[in-house]
């Protein structure tokens, strides 16, 4: 293989870490980018308190609050790898910018809580990662806390997700007494040493598992129980089978403590070990093959003001084949227009540097005020049109107000921009007069990020007016329904979403249930199906 858009093809590795809140996702995203020469020094999220910043998270609601809300792209070179890592956002609330980032890599990193195992939010991210068939890794993060047994935890992993768990490694205890973890490849152990804030990376000592000196740190007892577990794995378990693993199903396992460093550089170098090349995307019933002439990508994130002083609006693509270069013109196939990409960047979280080429894998921002939106193809041939990114039924509803009608044009300018990244949906009711949008979001934590985001962005305040509806959905093959005669339970709505598809609010399910029963023929969805 001498072709250099091949060689520069495989070497690249796109994917998410994703997590339920406070299982470590964001701390482990910023040791990776330790390990992988990307920062000298490590801002452990604990540093909410406060010495430094985490690299992923750079909204300053993100600072306040100490979780992540926005997804973060974050490229960096390690081991002849061009790695693209994206940081999902981590609250409680499902978010449509998570799914949006699981549209656009090739794998993910599920990191689980050692002391709680399998979450709500864990199980919700990985039946999306199932559906789509993206191979899984698993790291199990804290074992320097109190931790469920490591046999329950791969236990878990299998009855609750389906799937088959491997180790890679194993823990040598957990909590206080957490030493480090012993190489099932290598059969070799490896013994952290703490170090101030996990700031630097964990000096490491490594020994054969019959060292007088592992069995010295260790009770006997500890001892004897780690090695009937591996002998158990040794016998029980088959050995892992790469195949399997970019099928999804098969996970590998790491064990350790991001937070003290502890595991990490096992994870990464294990990752793109096993990990898949970037992989052919489909565009309506063809495959675009990665290296082909035409170059290719989709629009899975818009995110404005990254750059406040400047107020710019950059557009977030991924590569899908061919050779991206600064200045090239593409098509933008939704409306069938000419686009000159010439502000185009290599991003890392809010810092940037222009991306002079990228290639089939790589995630690339450019900066525009051109027409674009969530989903749409950048290609250099008109014909090739990706299948449009999913939108979820929004479970809480609001109408936005301006305070102060001196602010009105700051307002409008703010839920305009705001509205392009697709942070909440907008909907237009029959009911409402006016041009005034419904407001919907999956949870409620959508509505303050845009109130916190008008307000420190363009200096608005709003006031929320919270509706009833709690479920929403789109009417099905909506050309060939007559809506004119709906028979509409009591404080349901009928409306259209912005992009005119027609859909219907009601209270809660009963209402929904009770429309479906005396309309038997008008078809519901909880995504748009045109």
């Amino acid at each position: 293989m001498n072709d250099p858009m091949q060689i520069e093809i495989k070497r690249r590795r796109t994917f998410a870490i994703i997590s339920h809140p406070d299982a470590g996702k964001t701390t482990l995203t910023e040791k990776l980018l330790l390990y992988g020469g990307a920062i000298e020094l490590a801002g452990s999220v604990t540093a909410r308190k406060k010495q430094r910043e985490t690299s992923s998270d750079w909204m300053e609601l993100e600072k306040k609050r100490g979780i992540s809300i926005s997804s973060t792209v974050l490229q960096f070179d390690y081991n002849g790898f061009r790695i693209n890592l994206l940081d999902t956002p981590g609250h409680k609330d499902f978010s449509e910018d998570t799914y949006r980032v699981l549209m656009a890599v090739d794998a993910v990193v599920m990191v689980i809580d050692a002391g709680k195992g399998i979450e709500s939010q864990t199980l919700k991210l990985f039946e999306i990662c199932k559906k789509r068939g993206i191979p899984i890794f698993t790291f199990i993060n804290k074992l320097d806390r109190p931790a469920l047994p490591p046999l329950e935890l791969l236990d878990q992993i299998e009855k609750v997700l389906g799937m088959h768990a491997c180790p890679v490694c194993w823990p040598l205890e957990n909590g206080a007494f957490f030493k480090g973890v012993y190489d099932r490849i290598t059969r070799e152990v490896h013994l952290f040493e703490k170090v101030p804030g996990g700031a630097y990376k964990a000096p490491v000592s490594v020994h054969d598992i019959t060292d007088p000196f592992v069995k010295g740190i260790l009770s006997e007892s500890s001892y004897n129980e780690i090695m009937e577990e591996l002998e158990m794995l040794d016998g029980a378990q088959k050995a892992l089978e790469i195949n399997e693993v970019h099928a999804g199903k098969t996970t590998p396992v790491f064990f350790g403590s991001a937070a003290n460093n502890f595991g990490v550089e096992m994870l990464l170098k294990g990752f793109l070990e096993y990990s898949n090349e970037p992989l052919p995307r489909k565009a309506g019933n063809e495959i675009i093959p990665l290296d082909g002439p035409a170059f290719s990508a989709f629009v899975f994130k818009i995110q404005t003001n990254m750059n406040p002083q400047h107020r710019d609006r950059m557009v977030f693509a991924r590569i899908c084949s061919g050779r991206f270069f600064r200045d090239m013109t593409v098509y933008n196939t939704r409306n069938n227009k000419e686009v000159r990409i010439s502000n185009s960047h290599n991003v890392f979280g809010r810092e940037r540097e222009t991306a002079n080429e990228a290639f089939a894998g790589d995630i690339i921002g450019f900066v525009t005020n051109a027409d674009f939106r969530i989903g749409d193809t950048l290609s250099s041939d008109p014909e090739i049109t990706f299948n449009e990114i999913p939108r979820f039924a929004p479970e809480c509803f609001a109408y936005i107000r301006n305070v102060s009608s001196s602010s009105y044009k700051s307002f409008r300018k703010g839920i305009e921009h705001l509205l392009a990244e697709d942070i909440v949906q907008s909907f237009f009711l029959k009911s409402h007069a006016g041009n005034i949008p419904l407001l919907g979001a999956v949870g409620p934590l959508q509505f303050d990020v845009l109130q916190y985001r008008l307000k420190d962005e363009y200096g608005v305040d709003s006031n929320l007016e919270m509706k009833q509806w709690t479920v929403m959905r789109w009417i099905g093959d909506a050309d060939a329904t007559d809506t004119a005669d709906l028979q509409l339970p009591y404080n349901s709505a009928e409306g259209t979403d912005d992009r005119g598809r027609p859909v219907l609010l009601f209270n809660n399910t009963w209402s929904m249930q009770y429309f479906m029963e005396n309309n038997p023929r008008v078809p519901l969805h909880d995504s748009p199906t045109n």
